[in-house]
């Protein structure tokens, strides 16, 4: 893709006053994060990073995230509705990676007393990135699918008035037109406030499961926001509150300091060092209880790498997706190459190929959180040590995406307006709501793009790697 913004890159003076207003355009947008050293406290915050300008991205690629969304939602719904599928497919998975195991144990549970919830609602963002062909064409091919805590929907409602703002300054009025709208936190507390209707109780809350060190605060309140001008009030709460002072009656209604909770929603819990054995005994607390979760613990699961290289396996949608030919080949056009390392042949000979071609793929643990991924020397170095370990099936190896750089002008709190060659990710918010077995509601909300200089091989904004961006179409 060409660049685009080229001229305007190279006048230094130029930059320096752009970033400048571009700067004080977000922090009146609310394109906001607490800052590391006091991340509890929004006494003193700073802009979230983003970049200058929108960066290019072609109209088709864009257009056709968009349609295959409604199909990923489909897709999470039915691997989480498929107790069977994610018992084989997580069998060597939960033998080596503990915290896996821990929330395959909670759904175990579950399914033995019976699912006591009845709605079940899904916000899940799935994120690609362009791979570059040999005829210098793009394609758009799947990183991974996010089921917990999907987050930026909220500072991505925000950003788009920066850049136009950004364009505007510079006389380009038609171009700043060209900015698509954007509104994420609208759609995902639109998905929340339908399951909360659907629980049908007027006076219940939402209870919003929240890190105590949390710097990405008002991508959180853009949503909790929303709901509040439906009426729909939010409690926000850690897990140890969870394990005080939550209780469950005897219909599994769930109650959070004497009052009743309709949708619980997860901006925590995604990652190992979340838990503790009280915060577990929380979880398993919640998962119990007839209220909404989203994401309950059966679609946080599906949201697994080895479900996501399971998937890719020849004949697997058409399994889950029986009679939907369209949707299983809008999917299949998207998947990059994944492989598995379970014990055996096939896992051996992935290791081999990896190990003769670490610049072709990216070693994938069962994480979220961005920062986790294994590359090039780093990568062989852990085949090598895993090779003849089964701790080696708690990983995939996953076909690395090279996508063709361009430069943009990356704005940092502290940091001078610096320009980089970058490569971007491109997010598509989904919401679905689900009533028993019939489908209430399966939309696409919005995007997310985000963007990173060429040297940081994994990690996005939460991680301080890349930055909030926009996407100019082309």
């Amino acid at each position: 893709m060409a660049t685009g913004w080229g001229s305007l890159l190279q006048d230094e003076q130029q930059l320096e006053e752009l970033a400048r207003q571009a700067v004080d355009r977000a922090l009146a947008e609310g394109v906001l994060l607490r800052t590391s050293q006091e991340p509890s406290s929004s006494d003193v915050v700073s802009y979230a990073p983003f970049t200058l300008f929108p960066s290019l991205v072609t109209s088709a690629l864009l257009e056709q995230a968009y349609a295959v969304q409604m199909d990923f939602n489909l897709l999470v719904d039915a691997v989480s509705q498929n107790a069977a599928f994610l018992e084989q497919t997580l069998s060597s998975t939960i033998k080596r990676d503990n915290f896996t195991a821990h929330l395959f144990d909670i759904h175990k549970q579950v399914l033995k007393e019976g699912v006591a919830q009845t709605v079940f609602l899904g916000l899940n963002r799935s994120d690609y990135m362009f791979q570059r062909n040999a005829d210098g064409s793009a394609a758009l091919k799947q990183i991974e699918i996010n089921t917990i805590s999907a987050s930026f929907g909220g500072l991505a409602s925000r950003t788009p008035a920066v850049h136009r703002h950004v364009l505007n300054v510079l006389g380009k009025t038609k171009e700043a037109a060209k900015i698509l709208s954007n509104n994420p936190s609208k759609g995902l507390a639109m998905g929340i406030a339908k399951a909360w209707e659907l629980y049908g109780s007027a006076n219940a809350r939402v209870l919003l499961i929240a890190q105590e060190k949390e710097r990405n605060i008002f991508d959180q309140r853009a949503i909790e926001n929303e709901l509040l001008a439906r009426n729909i009030h939010v409690i926000r709460r850690k897990f140890e509150d969870v394990s005080e002072k939550g209780s469950l009656d005897q219909d599994r209604r769930l109650f959070m300091d004497g009052q009743e909770v309709a949708v619980v929603y997860f901006r925590d819990g995604y990652m190992p060092s979340h838990y503790s054995l009280q915060n577990w005994e929380a979880r398993l607390l919640l998962e119990r209880s007839c209220a909404v979760k989203c994401p309950d613990v059966a679609t946080q699961l599906a949201g697994t790498k080895k479900v996501q290289q399971e998937l890719s396996r020849s004949g697997m949608l058409e399994v889950l997706l029986p009679g939907q030919p369209e949707a299983v080949a809008r999917l299949r056009a998207t998947f990059a190459g994944l492989y598995s390392l379970d014990m055996g042949e096939e896992g051996d000979q992935a290791i081999t190929e990896a190990i003769a071609a670490p610049n072709c793929f990216v070693l994938k643990p069962q994480r979220e959180g961005g920062g986790n991924n294994l590359y090039g020397e780093e990568m062989v170095q852990a085949l090598e040590r895993l090779k003849d370990s089964e701790e080696r099936a708690s990983y995939i190896l996953m076909e690395k995406i090279e996508p063709e750089p361009f430069e943009n002008c990356l704005l940092r709190p502290g940091s001078p307006a610096r320009v980089a060659q970058c490569i971007s990710e491109l997010g598509i918010f989904g919401v679905y709501v689900r009533q028993g077995k019939t489908l209430v509601m399966n939309k696409h909300v919005g995007h997310l793009l985000r963007t990173k200089a060429i040297e940081h091989a994994d990690g996005g904004v939460a991680a301080g790697v890349a930055v909030l961006d926009n996407p100019y179409p082309v």
